[in-house]
């Protein structure tokens, strides 16, 4: 009866390792949690990827948005030439901002408005007057205020071999915005990413471009 008795329990062991082995009722389970952490990374990285470019392309705007209102401006009576006040330089800069809105603009960001016209010397590209918006440290990648007073040497603004240059007897609202863009959640793969974009406009009219007027109380937005 003993031998018997072994021989049963083996049986029975046998038996259910057989049926275990042959249970498949949690394969796609197991599956899963294979799978699961893989999904989860490539969503992330989708997001991030589709949060990145939403950035670029805000930032983008914001730029042809701040020099087409710039080339827009235009204040004073139909006996003289519209002039151009810093107040009206410090709206502009408040619509941007406006615009920019969960962005951040003010601390992670800087606008670079420029006004490149002729010069009276020798009819060359000059940086005529410079207006700077945001707390990010950077400067002009492409001039400073001043550059070019003198001579025709300084090419306009923009990349090399694609400058904007100003036309005779007008000017060129050039704008650049640079913007530390701050990642979802790959910060530690994707690194710092700095955002940079660039926008021109033709002022739209004749304007009084002799200087930038200044207005009792308001603070110029100089980019010192």
């Amino acid at each position: 009866m003993t031998r018997l008795f072994r021989r049963t329990r083996i049986a029975a062991r046998q038996l259910r390792r057989h049926a275990f082995a042959r249970d498949t009722r949690a394969t796609v389970l197991i599956e899963m949690a294979f799978c699961i952490p893989l999904l989860v990374l490539l969503g992330l990285g989708g997001l991030e990827m589709a949060n990145l470019t939403l950035a670029n392309t805000r930032i983008s705007q914001i730029g042809l948005s701040v020099a087409d209102n710039a080339s827009r401006i235009a204040v004073g009576s139909s006996l003289s030439l519209p002039r151009v006040r810093e107040v009206d330089i410090n709206e502009v800069f408040t619509g941007a901002e406006q615009q920019a809105g969960r962005l951040n603009l003010r601390e992670r960001g800087r606008i670079i408005l420029s006004s490149l016209e002729r010069n009276t010397s020798d009819d060359g590209q000059w940086i005529h007057w410079q207006r700077c918006f945001g707390e990010l440290d950077v400067e002009s990648s492409y001039g400073d205020e001043g550059d070019g007073i003198t001579g025709d040497d300084f090419p306009g603004m923009g990349p090399e071999g694609a400058e904007v240059t100003a036309p005779p007897g007008s000017a060129v609202m050039f704008v650049e915005i640079v913007y530390d863009y701050e990642p979802l959640v790959y910060g530690n793969w994707l690194g710092q990413r700095t955002i940079r974009s660039t926008a021109a406009f033709n002022i739209r009219e004749g304007r009084d471009t002799s200087q930038l007027y200044p207005v009792a109380g308001v603070t110029p937005s100089t980019c010192t």
